[in-house]
């Protein structure tokens, strides 16, 4: 931040009353692009209210002073470090001067120079009046058109000061085609103002959702909004999400106006706003046609993947990676809604040569394509400790394949040159025997994971087994189930033929069955109790659970070999442990998350890279 200095104290004033008594106010109160301006600090003052602290400035021309001029939060630190106090002299570098009501227009300062310390001024400079009155010729509403067209060219060399004309739009035909609209910056919008229009760029458009409680019914859509000076999140529900959700595209420039602001749920955004926008009755969105190049594309906050063991469970995060794999789609119902969901699991890694699994949903899990290792930019993926450090995308997530960015260029580079080469460190609990050697696989045997008293935190602990079926549980090793898709909910026999689901509140002239295997498996220092559910169970016995219970009822002796044949059986165990309260009695309970057979060639990668690092040791 640059200082003006000067050999004497009258030098230095009367240097800056030159440059401060040349109208400054008057020109800006009246839409004329000032270039840099150089003004005085006569005071501050936080504005309380608001998620974010804000400070408000009285600020002097030498000639006139005004009372309504904003900080941007980026420069709250000058106010902390005292160097905006009382008769600073400052230019301003970057600003908007925008009309909050009629007859009252607020300049948000963006990016500052301090000239000179109040300290070193020592005095007020000229003797400026508050509010200087603003020039109806000038006025954004005047009719005259040499004056609006100069103000239209100004604005393209200067587009942080100008209004814009908006161009004839189909959703929007009662707009008068003469009209000037006057824009806000998205930094400048709170929940006090009743009239605003911001001009943005759609950086993220979320799937239609639907939700029914005890309330009603209804659908929403939300997108993410970014111009010069911020971003904010938008959320349209029911009618406005018919009628918009189908004209919002994606990276499209928009004209917003009358919405509802009110505070942000940070849980669903990465955002950095405190506020954010519901559309309403009045709500109007007319596409721009102009130029804008002005406002950036999609902005990221990228953190590396070797850093992300240290982010807080379910922080929203930026990040970037290849996709050195990907597992196929995956059918499975939610417990909360029974509704069928789509995933598949991706796994990136980036220049820290650390690789994490990453769950894509829905379409994005159905369409994705692996085949040419792409890069993949996520903004507001969330942090999940489920099997290690994991991520997942949310409906506010933003997902770009092959950005045109230079941090997308860098890892292409990279990745093609020499990073799919390396052996990459996964951090994540990954399905299969690929990846035995990564950091995230966290090999045990069960004599390590009792004396490191793994499961006994607050936190479930993941670790990998190479381990072998000694003995398993018969008795009540599956059950009845549910035959509705997505429901897993034991059925209770009528004895009239029909089989009801408490949780359905139906009854079924059939079932299904489900497997829930408890058995015991051992290495060769420990052995360990296990719970094993429906696909690693069938995995173990070698058959559908629907083929295992038709035994179970038709052939006893057949059932019994099914599971005898499985013991002194050997796999790779992916397990889940955490002590749980029983009874009033804490047992640790672990869980089987995946069962993988050995796969020889992988597993003898794993032991010589468990001898390299011995022989590095000794």
């Amino acid at each position: 931040m640059g200082v003006i200095n000067s050999n004497t104290h009258t030098h230095m004033y009367t240097l800056l009353l030159n440059s401060l008594l040349s109208h400054i106010f008057r020109k800006i109160l009246n839409k004329e692009v000032v270039e840099k301006p150089v003004l005085q600090i006569l005071s501050y003052k936080q504005i309380s209210g608001g998620g974010n602290e804000r400070f408000r400035l009285l600020l002097s021309d030498g000639e006139a002073c005004i009372q309504f001029a904003m900080l941007a939060t980026q420069l709250n630190t000058l106010i902390h470090k005292g160097e905006l106090e009382r008769n600073t002299v400052i230019c301003l570098d970057k600003y908007l001067c925008n009309e909050v009501q009629p007859g009252k227009r607020v300049v948000i300062i963006l990016e500052l120079t301090v000239l000179a310390r109040g300290s070193e001024v020592g005095q007020k400079i000229g003797n400026p009046v508050v509010n200087p009155g603003v020039d109806p010729s000038h006025s954004v509403a005047s009719s005259n058109a040499s004056k609006m067209n100069a103000f239209q060219e100004n604005r393209q060399t200067h587009p942080l000061t100008g209004g814009v004309i908006s161009k004839p739009s189909p959703y929007a035909s009662s707009i008068d085609k003469s009209a000037q609209t006057q824009v806000h910056p998205i930094s400048s919008l709170t929940p006090y103002q009743n009239k605003w229009t911001i001009r943005a760029r759609v950086t993220n458009k979320t799937p239609i959702k639907t939700w029914s409680n005890s309330r009603g019914e209804g659908k929403l859509f939300s997108m993410d909004l970014l111009d010069e000076s911020g971003e904010i999140r938008a959320t349209a529900f029911k009618e406005a999400c018919d009628k918009f959700y189908d004209m919002i595209e994606i990276n499209k420039v928009y004209y917003i106006s009358k919405g509802s602001l009110k505070t942000a749920n940070k849980q669903y955004t990465s955002i950095k706003n405190d506020y954010e926008i519901t559309f309403n009755d009045e709500t109007t969105v007319i596409p721009c046609y102009e130029s804008v190049n002005v406002i950036p594309m999609l902005q990221f906050n990228f953190v590396p993947i070797n850093n992300l063991e240290q982010v807080a469970k379910d922080s929203l995060v930026d990040v970037i990676g290849i996709c050195k794999s990907s597992s196929d789609v995956q059918t499975l119902t939610s417990k909360s809604t029974n509704k069928e969901l789509r995933k598949r699991d991706i796994f990136l890694v980036d220049q820290s040569g650390t690789e994490i699994a990453v769950t894509l949903w829905a379409a994005e899990a159905e369409n994705f394509d692996s085949s040419t290792n792409p890069v993949v930019a996520l903004k507001g993926v969330k942090v999940s400790d489920f099997s290690g450090c994991t991520l997942t995308t949310v409906s506010a997530t933003g997902v770009q394949i092959n950005p045109d960015i230079k941090e997308a260029h860098a890892l292409r580079g990279w990745y093609d040159r020499e990073g799919q080469h390396i052996q990459t460190q996964l951090i994540s609990g990954k399905p299969g025997a690929g990846g035995m050697t990564g950091a995230g696989a966290n090999w045990k045997t069960f004599a390590q994971a009792k004396a490191e008293m793994l499961g006994a935190g607050e936190k479930a602990d993941y670790y990998t087994a190479k381990a072998s079926v000694v003995m398993i549980r018969k008795e009540n090793c599956m059950y009845r189930a549910c035959p509705r898709e997505g429901c897993q909910k034991k059925v209770i026999d009528m004895n009239n033929g029909l089989y009801r689901c408490e949780k359905c509140q139906c009854e079924y002239p059939n079932y299904k069955w489900r497997l829930l295997l408890q058995f015991n498996i051992a290495d060769f220092s420990e052995n360990q109790w296990v719970t094993c559910f429906q696909e690693g169970a069938e995995t173990i016995l070698k058959s559908t659970a629907n083929d295992i219970g038709y035994l179970k009822e038709s052939n006893e002796d057949q059932f019994s070999a099914i599971i005898d044949d499985a013991n002194f059986s050997t796999y790779i165990f992916r397990l889940r442990t955490k002590m749980e309260l029983y009874n009033e009695e804490s047992r640790l309970k672990t869980v089987v998350v995946s069962v993988t057979p050995i796969n020889p060639t992988e597993y003898g990668k794993k032991l010589l890279n468990d001898i390299q690092q011995m022989e590095s040791v000794l």
